[in-house]
């Protein structure tokens, strides 16, 4: 069914061939009507003649909707055939072509019925003027509610490349509602008004009323199971894949792709089916990207959130990481070669306190500020920032690319949001993160490279605690009195 749909919209002669068959049902139904109604049984000896002058019209109809169908194909598809997208102009007209060419059938029939009433009445015995009116009129309104729907359901394969150019649109003539119309038009409301009019005729003999009601009733059940069936189909199957496509979405699966079928609502629904697997892929994407600046936890308190200044007063662990040499360094490398190396130190202190419930506060050139305790409370703060100490420093020991100092320190801090109603950034400020930092300048020059202030070891587990030994008590920079501090033992050899 959807390749002769293609065929048909791409066709030279398929718009022609589409207008023919549709009148041909306009056609069959009011020459059922005549047959039904006794007309044929009352023509005359001119019956020739009358055939004749009653082709003519049809004839000439015919052929004009042919030239005009021919006509619009060469100016209004010619995208079609230079494999082109069309232009707005030719996207508007195309999505108004069954609207515009039903008008368009109905102009061409109504002069037809008018002269075709007037040469029955004139060449034979039948002369109920109000009954052949009505009969023809309503075939000829069986014929424009077919073209609609032939028409409606030939352009559907072009509706996404008319949105790509359009944008998501609902033309008036393509609604839901109006499909239900005509459907309900051609395959209920119209035979049956013929029925009426075929059993209301008191001039036409019993035994052919009781026929054409039986003949209308068939074609009336049948043309309607049809009709329905066709309208169910084209609403359940894309409120199905709509359907299918949400679940997905819910599941997390956001690289659905609703195909857009229809220049109605539903064509607008998969529309925004496809808009809102689009929005979630981009705020998915800049979760990932602001978590990676900010740290995963960090987003997720800012997303779940308000914009306001937010903070609290809390003990947490500060671990500083600081590289030794760093200006050396710069300056005998490559820039590129400096920045791999830095990259894959820090990668090494992501991974080492994010596995210990941290956060990487901040980046600072060559340097690194982690938390512990913030802005996740730890029940335990301090043994898994010691956990991280050591396996940074060993893992940079095991790369032997980098020297680096780090420093861990314990106390009450402000962890919160700073800055201004337009820019935030969570930070921790206080004596805990200048202690780390200081403790990090000299754990440069310390064997182990690792040193943390009494505070973190005492707060330790046992078996935490086991693993450090007493180093010096120092004076910090900015930091009154002595500072006891411990490093790691070194493992037996």
């Amino acid at each position: 069914m959807n390749r002769l749909v293609r065929w048909a919209l791409r066709s030279y002669w398929g718009l022609a061939l589409v207008v023919i068959t549709a009148n041909l049902v306009g056609v069959t139904a009011i020459f059922l009507i005549s047959w039904a109604g006794g007309v044929f049984s009352r023509i005359g000896d001119d019956w020739r003649d009358a055939a004749l002058l009653i082709l003519i019209y049809p004839t000439l109809a015919f052929t004009l909707g042919i030239g005009i169908a021919l006509y619009d194909r060469r100016r209004y598809m010619r995208w079609l055939d230079d494999n082109r997208k069309p232009t707005p102009e030719e996207a508007r007209v195309l999505i108004r072509l069954p609207a515009a060419i039903t008008v368009r059938a109905i102009i061409l029939w109504t002069p037809g019925v008018a002269l075709t009433v007037w040469l029955v009445d004139r060449f034979t015995d039948y002369h109920n003027i109000t009954v052949l009116v009505a009969g023809f009129a309503l075939g000829g309104l069986e014929a424009a509610g077919a073209v609609y729907l032939i028409l409606d359901r030939l352009i559907r394969p072009a509706v996404p490349i008319i949105t790509a150019v359009l944008g998501p649109t609902v033309h008036p003539s393509s609604t839901v509602l109006v499909r239900v119309l005509v459907t309900w038009a051609v395959s209920g409301a119209l035979p049956g008004l013929i029925i009426i009019v075929v059993l209301t005729d008191s001039s036409t003999p019993a035994s052919d009323r009781v026929r054409a009601a039986w003949l209308f009733s068939i074609v009336a059940l049948g043309v309607g199971a049809l009709a329905t069936a066709l309208l169910a189909r084209s609403v359940a199957t894309p409120m199905r894949t709509m359907y299918r496509a949400l679940d997905r979405i819910t599941r997390g699966e956001l690289d659905v792709r609703v195909p857009v079928g229809s220049a109605s609502e539903i064509g607008r629904l998969e529309q925004s089916v496809n808009e809102l697997a689009a929005t979630l892929r981009d705020q998915m994407h800049t979760e990932d990207v602001f978590g990676r600046h900010v740290g995963s936890t960090v987003a997720e308190r800012a997303l779940s959130g308000s914009s306001d200044l937010t903070g609290d007063v809390r003990i947490v662990s500060a671990l500083f990481v600081d590289v030794t040499g760093s200006v050396q360094l710069s300056a005998e490398m490559a820039p590129e070669d400096f920045v791999h190396k830095l990259n894959r130190l820090l990668a090494t202190v992501v991974a080492a306190t994010e596995d210990n419930g941290g956060l990487v506060n901040k980046f600072a050139g060559d340097a690194a500020l982690c938390i512990f305790g913030a802005p996740s409370a730890l029940q335990d703060n301090a043994t898994p920032a010691l956990r991280a100490a050591r396996r940074i420093r060993d893992e940079v020991v095991a790369t032997g690319e980098l020297d680096v100092g780090i420093g861990v320190a314990r106390g009450q801090v402000f962890a919160g949001d700073v800055g201004a109603d337009t820019r935030l950034e969570f930070t921790v400020i206080g004596d805990a993160v200048n202690a780390a930092a200081r403790l990090t300048t000299v754990a440069k020059e310390a064997p182990r490279r690792v040193l943390v202030s009494d505070s973190v070891w005492q707060a330790a587990t046992p078996a935490e605690r086991a693993k450090w030994k007493r180093y010096k008590d120092l004076r910090l920079r900015g930091i009154p009195g002595r500072t006891r501090t411990w490093t790691d033992i070194a493992p037996r050899k």
